[in-house]
Protein backbone atom coordinates (compact mmCIF):
# COMPACT_ATOMS: atom_id res chain seq x y z
CA UNK A 1 0.00 0.00 0.00
CA UNK A 2 1.52 3.24 -1.14
CA UNK A 3 1.89 6.37 1.42
CA UNK A 4 -0.73 8.51 2.44
CA UNK A 5 0.68 12.07 3.86
CA UNK A 6 -1.20 15.18 4.78
CA UNK A 7 0.24 18.46 3.65
CA UNK A 8 -1.02 21.81 5.10
CA UNK A 9 0.01 25.59 4.05
CA UNK A 10 -0.51 26.79 7.80
CA UNK A 11 -3.54 28.63 6.28
CA UNK A 12 -6.10 29.02 8.84
CA UNK A 13 -8.81 27.48 6.39
CA UNK A 14 -7.40 24.25 6.30
CA UNK A 15 -7.99 23.99 10.18
CA UNK A 16 -11.59 25.32 9.81
CA UNK A 17 -12.89 23.95 6.84
CA UNK A 18 -11.21 20.25 7.38
CA UNK A 19 -9.15 19.84 4.25
CA UNK A 20 -5.32 19.89 3.50
CA UNK A 21 -3.77 22.23 1.07
CA UNK A 22 -2.28 18.56 -0.44
CA UNK A 23 -2.31 15.26 -0.02
CA UNK A 24 0.27 12.48 -0.96
CA UNK A 25 -1.32 8.99 -2.42
CA UNK A 26 1.48 6.87 -3.29
CA UNK A 27 3.05 8.51 -6.42
CA UNK A 28 -0.28 11.00 -6.55
CA UNK A 29 0.02 14.33 -5.48
CA UNK A 30 -3.40 15.96 -5.07
CA UNK A 31 -3.09 19.84 -4.40
CA UNK A 32 -6.42 21.26 -3.23
CA UNK A 33 -8.08 24.43 -5.14
CA UNK A 34 -5.66 26.85 -4.43
CA UNK A 35 -6.30 30.78 -4.48
CA UNK A 36 -3.51 34.10 -4.16
CA UNK A 37 -3.58 34.11 -0.59
CA UNK A 38 -0.18 35.05 0.57
CA UNK A 39 -0.68 32.50 3.92
CA UNK A 40 2.22 34.12 5.29
CA UNK A 41 0.25 37.36 5.96
CA UNK A 42 -3.06 36.40 4.91
CA UNK A 43 -3.61 39.27 2.80
CA UNK A 44 -4.82 38.84 -1.06
CA UNK A 45 -3.99 41.29 -3.63
CA UNK A 46 -6.99 42.93 -6.05
CA UNK A 47 -5.07 42.51 -8.97
CA UNK A 48 -5.87 39.05 -10.78
CA UNK A 49 -2.22 38.26 -12.23
CA UNK A 50 -0.99 38.95 -8.68
CA UNK A 51 -3.04 36.37 -7.33
CA UNK A 52 -2.62 34.00 -10.14
CA UNK A 53 1.28 34.55 -9.38
CA UNK A 54 0.25 33.74 -5.43
CA UNK A 55 -1.47 30.97 -6.62
CA UNK A 56 1.40 29.46 -8.36
CA UNK A 57 3.44 30.09 -5.06
CA UNK A 58 1.80 28.25 -2.58
CA UNK A 59 0.87 25.17 -5.43
CA UNK A 60 4.52 25.09 -6.04
CA UNK A 61 5.24 25.04 -1.90
CA UNK A 62 3.09 22.51 -1.56
CA UNK A 63 4.34 20.33 -4.53
CA UNK A 64 8.25 20.78 -3.37
CA UNK A 65 6.57 19.27 0.03
CA UNK A 66 5.45 16.33 -1.59
CA UNK A 67 8.56 14.98 -3.03
CA UNK A 68 7.11 16.64 -6.48
CA UNK A 69 7.74 19.83 -8.91
CA UNK A 70 5.46 21.65 -11.05
CA UNK A 71 6.85 19.58 -14.09
CA UNK A 72 5.28 17.11 -12.97
CA UNK A 73 1.81 18.27 -13.07
CA UNK A 74 -0.52 16.08 -15.05
CA UNK A 75 -3.85 18.23 -14.69
CA UNK A 76 -4.99 21.54 -13.88
CA UNK A 77 -8.47 23.46 -13.13
CA UNK A 78 -8.71 26.86 -13.21
CA UNK A 79 -11.72 28.37 -11.68
CA UNK A 80 -12.85 32.21 -11.96
CA UNK A 81 -15.99 34.04 -11.26
CA UNK A 82 -15.17 36.06 -14.21
CA UNK A 83 -14.39 34.43 -17.79
CA UNK A 84 -12.76 38.01 -18.64
CA UNK A 85 -10.07 37.36 -16.24
CA UNK A 86 -8.53 34.39 -17.91
CA UNK A 87 -6.95 35.75 -20.97
CA UNK A 88 -5.01 38.15 -19.13
CA UNK A 89 -3.66 35.17 -16.71
CA UNK A 90 -2.41 33.67 -19.31
CA UNK A 91 1.24 34.67 -19.48
CA UNK A 92 1.69 34.03 -15.87
CA UNK A 93 -0.08 30.49 -16.09
CA UNK A 94 2.17 29.29 -19.35
CA UNK A 95 5.77 30.82 -17.13
CA UNK A 96 4.64 28.49 -14.94
CA UNK A 97 3.34 25.37 -17.10
CA UNK A 98 3.96 26.01 -20.49
CA UNK A 99 6.54 23.32 -21.54
CA UNK A 100 4.12 21.00 -18.77
CA UNK A 101 1.16 21.62 -20.92
CA UNK A 102 -0.85 19.44 -18.34
CA UNK A 103 -4.72 18.61 -19.49
CA UNK A 104 -6.49 21.72 -18.56
CA UNK A 105 -10.04 22.39 -17.64
CA UNK A 106 -11.28 26.58 -16.91
CA UNK A 107 -14.37 26.41 -15.40
CA UNK A 108 -16.58 30.05 -14.34
CA UNK A 109 -18.17 29.77 -10.68
CA UNK A 110 -18.44 31.55 -8.00
CA UNK A 111 -15.32 31.51 -5.42
CA UNK A 112 -15.89 31.45 -1.26
CA UNK A 113 -14.51 34.87 -1.06
CA UNK A 114 -15.61 38.02 -3.15
CA UNK A 115 -11.78 39.14 -2.94
CA UNK A 116 -10.80 36.04 -4.79
CA UNK A 117 -10.55 36.08 -8.73
CA UNK A 118 -8.76 32.92 -9.38
CA UNK A 119 -8.52 29.72 -7.91
CA UNK A 120 -6.13 26.66 -9.04
CA UNK A 121 -6.31 23.01 -8.16
CA UNK A 122 -3.58 20.31 -9.91
CA UNK A 123 -3.08 16.98 -9.90
CA UNK A 124 0.52 15.70 -9.89
CA UNK A 125 2.35 12.47 -10.27
CA UNK A 126 5.83 12.39 -8.52
CA UNK A 127 9.16 11.65 -11.28
CA UNK A 128 9.98 9.18 -9.61
CA UNK A 129 6.51 7.18 -10.73
CA UNK A 130 6.39 8.19 -14.58
CA UNK A 131 5.14 6.09 -17.23
CA UNK A 132 6.84 5.75 -20.34
CA UNK A 133 4.93 7.58 -23.25
CA UNK A 134 3.31 4.74 -25.06
CA UNK A 135 4.41 1.80 -23.25
CA UNK A 136 2.30 1.90 -20.56
CA UNK A 137 5.13 0.73 -17.80
CA UNK A 138 7.22 2.65 -15.94
CA UNK A 139 10.71 3.70 -16.90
Amino acid sequence: MGERRLISSGSTFEREIGYSRAVVDGDWVHVSGTTGFDYALMTISDDVLVQARQCWVNIDAALREAGASVQDVVRVRYLLPDAADFEPCWPVLREWLGEVRPAATMQVCGLSDPRMRIEIEVTARRSGSRVAPGLGWPR
